[in-house]
């Protein structure tokens, strides 16, 4: 077994058309989905949280709209998606189910993980989910995305949420069981690779088209994934879904290739909040606030001071302390109206001061940086 596997407290797993969908009935591969399910009520009761990212919605909507095969318009995608989502979260319901394991459908679009807000919505809804104890199983929103706006492909989607969640392992389950040298078939010494510490132009260049109909994405896509994956913390392996069981067969074997990521997930994400993102405003804290952040709690109203700055929530703001010296950066659970109006006071005020019940911190600890002491 991978140490990579072994070590994951989190993983999110990613299934294409292919593997869900039978490509010349439109049907759904039944025996396949249980012997998944079987996978990940087995992981789940060593103590692991999983993800699944999940194709299939457009091709199972097309073959009871009765589409024909082909690229289909936006509009008849859309509408196919509509009818997959469907019989597509009834399927992993059904089988979660029969596990005693609890599916909750997760529908995004890029703006989901690319605009803070929104992101930090989708973050904080899914770490409850899984804290619940279900299983998140994510698709992109086909019936409300557009050209524009599309990730155009479940790899990247998967790495985008392997990133967004801080997960240790991502695996996109595949037709074929890893990232090759050319591709299988195209030349005799084609080889797949083991590993991958470092992904470059030569890496690149090996990619190529190894999709079917139904799986948009091919190792181009695959590769793009890696690079998301890895720079958020996150291994990835590109494995066999050809098999039954593929998630138990990974872990037995270890076959497949594992794309190795530098940092954990949560250095990977401190490091993103510290430098890549721009303030937007700043936080006053008191001496108490200063000497809870510093023990590692999260920023509640009451040791706020003042704010400064206009930014909504999921923006980054800075921390400081009241001599105006900067002790920290993090993501807001407040804009800038709503945060003036409870700091200095109590969580338990919050529902009464802005009317509904928000979350009891400013910053969680999880989504904050402190300053180094030299």
């Amino acid at each position: 077994m991978r140490q990579e596997w072994a070590d994951a407290k989190r993983i999110v797993v990613k299934i294409g058309s292919s593997l869900l969908v039978d490509a010349a009935t439109g049907t759904l591969h039944a025996e396949w989905l249980e012997t998944l399910g079987d996978d990940i009520a087995a992981l789940r009761k060593q103590g692991k949280e999983v993800i699944v990212v999940s194709s299939g919605a457009i091709a199972l909507g097309r073959n009871a709209l009765k589409l024909p095969k082909g690229p289909l318009k936006l509009e008849d995608s859309q509408a196919a998606a509509a009818v997959g989502q469907i019989d597509l979260a009834h399927a992993y319901e059904a089988a979660f189910r029969a596990r005693g394991l609890v599916a909750a459908q997760v529908l995004l679009t890029l703006g989901d993980t690319e605009q803070r807000r929104r992101y930090l919505n989708a973050r904080n809804t899914m770490t409850t989910l899984l804290k619940l104890g279900a299983v998140p199983v994510v698709n992109e929103n086909d019936t409300v995305a557009t050209s524009e706006i599309r990730y155009g492909d479940n790899d990247r989607l998967a790495a985008r949420v392997a990133s967004m969640m801080s997960a240790d392992c991502l695996v996109l389950l595949s037709d074929v069981d890893g990232f090759y040298t050319a591709p299988p078939g195209s030349r005799d010494d084609a080889r797949r690779l083991e590993e991958v510490r470092e992904i470059t132009p030569e890496i690149e260049a090996m990619a190529g088209d190894v999709g079917s109909e139904l799986s948009r994405g091919g190792m181009v896509t695959k590769i793009e994934a890696a690079k998301i994956a890895v720079s958020g913390g996150t291994h990835m392996a590109i494995a066999s879904g050809r098999v039954l069981n593929p998630l138990g067969m990974l872990a037995k074997t270890g076959v497949a290739t594992w794309f190795l990521a530098h940092a954990d997930p949560v250095t990977a994400r401190k490091r993103w909040i510290a430098g890549t993102l721009e303030p937007k405003g700043s936080f006053i804290v008191d001496a108490g606030a200063a000497a809870a952040l510093a023990s590692g709690k999260s920023l509640l109203p009451a040791g706020v001071t003042s704010v400064e700055g206009r930014f909504e929530r999921g923006d980054a703001v800075v921390i400081r302390n009241g001599e105006g010296i900067e002790i920290g950066r993090g993501l807001t659970f407040y804009g800038h109206e709503e945060a003036k109006a409870i700091i200095g006071r109590k969580s338990s005020e919050i529902a009464e001061i802005l009317g509904y019940f928000g979350r009891p911190e400013l910053i969680h600890r999880d989504d904050m940086v402190l300053q180094r002491k030299n």
